[in-house]
Formats: C-alpha cells, structure tokens, sequence
C-alpha cells in the first residue's frame, strides 16, 4: 500500500517553514560601512554632534553616505553604496576625527529586524567570495627582549637567594650579559654551579666577586622568534574568541603577523582586543603618597623604587622588583563584589608566581601591595599627512592595600571598572603577548575578486540545477516535477542550515554544494528506475512506487553514508578550504537523503495515494 503518516507531512512542512526563514537573509546584501568608536571607552562621546560632524566631513568630501547613526552599543555606523565609497570614507574620517577615534572598515547587515530577532543571519562568506579585513601587524621585538632578559635579572636574584648566596646587585649589561655582583663571604663555586644548571643556555664567567652571563646571539634569536610564535598563539585565542569563520593568522618575514577576517562586522572591537597588551604587574610599596611628593619635588627617587600614579593623580613609590608579571597569570574571571559592588578579577598564578607571592606576604603582613594596571594601545597619529602607527603605554596604580594576611595562587584584585575587568580577563585567559605589535596595514582584501568568484559560483551552482531538473522534467515527467521540488527544498535546507550553524561558505563550499546536488539528483535517480523496474515486472503502480521507495532507501542510505564518512574525514583533518567544502558535503548528504527518501515520497503519495485506482503513472 501506498501511505504516508499524517505527522510526516507536518513534519516537512515545519521543515519548509523553518528553511525559508533561516534562508531568507542571505537574499539581503550586508551595506560596506564604516564604524566609528572611541579610541578608549569613557573618553569621548559618541553621539548626535559627533554623527553632524562626520556628515559634514563626507559632504565636503563629496562621498554620498545611505546613513550616519549612533547605535546602541555605542558605536557610530555610516552606510555607503559600495567598498570603494567605503574605503574613500574611511581614509578622509581618520585624519580629521584624530587620534581619539578609532575607525574600521565594516560590513552592516540590512535584514529586517523581524529576522534578527528569530536569530536568523546570512551565512558568513569566506575571504575568496566577500573579502574582508586585512591586518599587517609587526611584532616590538626589541620590547621582548627587554621583557625576557628582566625576567632573567629576577631570575637570578632568585637562583642565588635560594641557594644561600648573599649578593649585592644583579644588573643588565645591554641586551648581551647580566651581571650579578656576590657579597664579600659568598661561596663563589656554589653560586657558579646552580647559575649554570638554572640558566643552561647561557655563557657564565667568573671573575673576582663579579658573575657575568653573557647572552649568545642563538639565544637572542631564539627569544625574539619566540615572541613571535607567542603572539601569534595569543592572537588566535583571542580571534578564535570572536567567533570570525576561517580567520588566517600566519606569520610573515621574522618579525610580522598577517591577520585576515573574513567579513568581520566589528573590526573595531577586532583591532582593540588584537592589539591591546593588558597585564598586572604586582610591586611592593616602598613609600606612600608623601613620600612619593617629597621625592618628586627634591628629586631624590630611590634607586631601587619609581614613581607611578593612580586613577586619581596620586603618587607612589613602588618597586622596581617585579614580584608577579602577566606571564605568571594562568586564569581571570571578572567579578563584582556581592558586598560592596565593586568591580574587579579573581587571579589564579603559576607555580611559580604563587610561590613569590606566598614569599613574598609571609615577609610583609602589615606592608603594602601595589596593583599596576599596565595597558599597551595602539595609536595612530598623522605625521606629514602620512598616517603613522605606534604605541602608548599607560600605567596606573589600581590598588595599594594593606597585606592582611598571607595569600598564595588565587586571590581577588579589584579597582577596575567593569568594562576593564572583563577586558582584561579576557586578554589573560588567552594568554599574554611576549611583546607589543603595531598595526602597520589595514586594508579590505579583494572585493572584486570576491564578487567575481560570487557570481561564478553562483552560476556553476544555478547551472547545475537547471541542467538537473530539465533532465528529469523531460526523462521522468511527474516524477521529474517530484524530484525538482524534493530537490529545490534540498537546496533550501542546505543554505539554511550553513546559516543557522554559521558554517562560511567558500569557493570550495560551492563546489561542495554542486556536489551535493549531484548526489541528491543521484538518489532520486535510483527510486525512479527501481519503480520502473517494478512496473516493468508487471507489478500494479501504487505497489510499485512504495516497493521503489522501500528497496531503494537501503541502497541510497548505503551509499551516501561512505560519501559522509568521506566528508567527516575531510572536515576533521583538513583545514581551511577542504573543510569548507567538507562541511557544506556533509550538510548536503544528510539533507539529500532526507529530501529523496521521505519528502519526494510524501509528494508521491499525495499525488498517487489513496484507495483510486491507477492504470499507469507518468514516470
């Protein structure tokens, strides 16, 4: 018999419903855009003036802009016609608005807001079809040494202190030698012996009371490529945290870092957590606020201590000696104080940051713990009508309490605002930059490249399909109107479902896609010529249709589940392009069996169901 649950036909109609909604805002192109945000939170406005003021710069400029609005993130949006429009818009906003701006190339989506708010988006598009942000990023490699061979000063410090070694000074000769100058009783032997097994990789002499470690030029390659493979480790942590669909982050020359976003909307908030160096830096107070105005104002500044400033203005005297950086930082967590409201970061340390804390809090209950926030930001200045990248440093005492009690690995800072707090956290969960970058290039990589690839990959897929449903429509006539319209839904679902996963759809996805029509066109292909089959038996119609539909359900199952172990092979050890095309195969299998099996089965059985009785069917 011939039937078909009742349940079954809701069933694909939800499907259908569903399929076109999450399909539908891929039929809304996205606006090239440019945003405008405050180079940091806090310090200027955004708001009505500031919109009047970038739509008399683009009017002067002559560039015609669909909109200029302030949105409620707090970011300000100028839609254009097209990316050459946006890029001319970009290059005349930077230098006027200055410095106190920060403005990024971006795509705006125009779906209705109906969409939206059922989460419905387009599918991303890889930078092969829409392009994106292009970044040239170029690492401080003279900052990493710096930071490395400081951190051997205090090493040092701390190899002699635990070895029993009393010394004087442990200083930096430039970037080649440390050295360490032992006290009048030390055991010279015992020192030169535990330096050389901490510190295997560098040269060390002995000479008198003075004990030289001299920095080879291997080792100072060896930092300086490192802190290039750190940072590139941290950016793809922090990228992999915006969720940008096949991000490339490559090295490029000894001392550059290529950053490409495809279609990234928020570049602004991109260049601000690519960029931003956030750490802590944890140093004793060795002199209140007095003594800090009594040191500025007769210049008299220890040698072993420096003056910061807190939010306030406030001076300190804290230590030069670094008791816990950045990198001892395993985890964040931003935090508010159930208490007292306040924000801030519970801190978990390494092994060994916790053990210079728990040291350093078991000597100094009663003293006080200076917090410096420590923030890198890049900049952009104008410079003889060039645009000229660097970097500012800002530091600023956080926190100065009082030790109460000793405390080791994990505990809770607070004296950030909550923006920061989160900032912050999120920088040092995905780990802390060796060094500080630049932007040296931003750029949008091949819009017409992308549309020209659109365009032919949409024209081999349309093709493709148009070839397919001639060819039924005119071998398998109904059956052909069956199988065009199980496939139409097919293609539906595949491009609904890549928006609703946010899969990217690249070069290789529409080769994927083609591919998955073809095998879809395949299935159906072996249910008509098994219910040809059958009729060629001599077997009555309806019974030949649903014993078509039962044999060759196992045949299609059969082949199509070797195609998507194929497919999972593919996504799992590929990367990039083969997982592009991978995930849109493996999308188009599952929907393809679905389609041929159940749907064109339910439309059959409309058609030729029932208890009428058939002489022949058009097949």
């Amino acid at each position: 018999m011939l039937t078909f649950a009742r349940w079954k036909y809701f069933a694909i109609l939800a499907v259908l419903i569903l399929s076109v909604i999450y399909a539908l805002p891929n039929a809304y192109p996205q606006d090239p855009s440019v945003q405008v945000s405050a180079a940091k939170a806090g310090t200027t406005a955004i708001d009505a003036s500031l919109a009047k003021r970038i739509e008399g710069i683009l009017a002067e400029a002559k560039i015609p802009a669909k909109s200029v609005l302030v949105e409620e993130q707090g970011n300000l949006l100028v839609r254009l016609t097209d990316t050459e429009q946006q890029t001319r818009a970009a290059d005349t906003l930077r230098p006027r608005l200055g410095g106190d701006y920060v403005v990024a190339l971006s795509l705006a989506p125009t779906a209705p807001k109906w969409l939206e708010a059922l989460a419905a988006k387009p599918m991303p598009r890889g930078l092969d079809l829409q392009g994106g942000v292009h970044f040239v990023m170029q690492v401080d490699q003279n900052a990493a040494l710096d930071k490395r061979l400081d951190a051997y000063v205090e090493d040092i410090r701390s190899t002699l202190r635990d070895a029993g070694v009393p010394y004087t000074s442990v200083v930096r000769r430039g970037n080649e030698a440390l050295v360490a100058t032992l006290g009048q009783n030390a055991d010279k032997a015992k020192a030169q012996e535990r330096l050389r097994t901490a510190f295997p990789n560098l040269i060390i002499n002995l000479d008198g009371q003075t004990v030289a470690l001299e920095v080879p030029q291997a080792e100072l390659s060896r930092i300086a490529l490192e802190a290039v493979e750190q940072n590139l480790n941290t950016l793809r942590n922090r990228i992999n945290a915006f969720g940008v669909a096949e991000p490339v982050i490559q090295r490029q020359g000894t001392d550059r870092i290529v950053i490409q976003l495809p279609g990234l909307q928020d570049t602004v908030e991109a260049k601000r957590q690519i960029g931003a160096t956030a750490t802590l830096e944890f140093r004793a107070v060795t002199g209140d606020e007095r003594a800090a105005e009594a040191a500025l104002k007769d210049r008299s500044i220890p040698p072993d201590s420096r003056i910061y400033y807190t939010q306030d203005k406030v001076p300190l005297l804290l230590s030069k000696r670094l008791l816990v950086s950045g990198d001892q930082l395993v985890n964040a967590q931003p935090l508010t104080d159930s208490q007292t409201g306040e924000q801030g970061v519970d801190i978990n340390l390494n092994s060994v940051g916790g053990q210079r804390m728990l040291e350093h809090t078991l000597e100094n209950v009663g003293k006080r713990l200076g917090i410096v926030y420590v923030e890198q930001i890049p900049t952009t200045s104008i410079v003889d009508g060039k645009e000229v990248q660097s970097v500012r440093t800002e530091e600023r005492v956080i926190n100065s309490a009082t030790i109460r009690g000793v405390f080791g690995k994990s505990f809770r800072t607070t004296g950030l605002s909550a923006e920061e707090s989160k900032s912050l956290a999120n920088q040092l969960k995905s780990g802390a930059l060796a060094a500080p970058m630049v932007f040296v290039e931003e750029r949008v990589v091949g819009p017409s490249l992308g549309a020209e690839n659109v365009k032919r990959g949409t024209t081999a897929v349309l093709y493709s399909f148009v070839f397919a449903l001639s060819f039924f429509l005119i071998y398998y006539r109904v059956f052909g109107l069956i199988t065009c319209l199980a496939l139409v839904l097919n293609l539906l679902m595949v491009v609904a479902l890549m928006s609703l996963m946010g899969a990217t759809m690249s070069l290789p996805g529409f080769a994927g896609l083609a591919l998955s029509v073809g095998m879809s066109v395949d299935a159906n292909v072996l249910i008509n010529e098994r219910i040809r089959e059958e009729l060629r038996a001599g077997v009555p119609p309806q019974a030949a249709i649903a014993t078509g539909y039962d044999k060759a359900s196992g045949t299609i199952f059969d082949s199509n589940m070797t195609a998507l172990l194929a497919g999972v092979a593919l996504w799992a050890f590929g990367t990039g392009p083969l997982q592009g095309f991978a995930m849109t195969m493996i999308i188009g299998i599952l929907t393809s069996v679905f389609t041929a099996v159940t749907v064109s089965r339910g439309i059959a059985t409309l058609i030729y169901g029932g208890r009428r009785k058939l002489k022949s069917i058009a097949i």
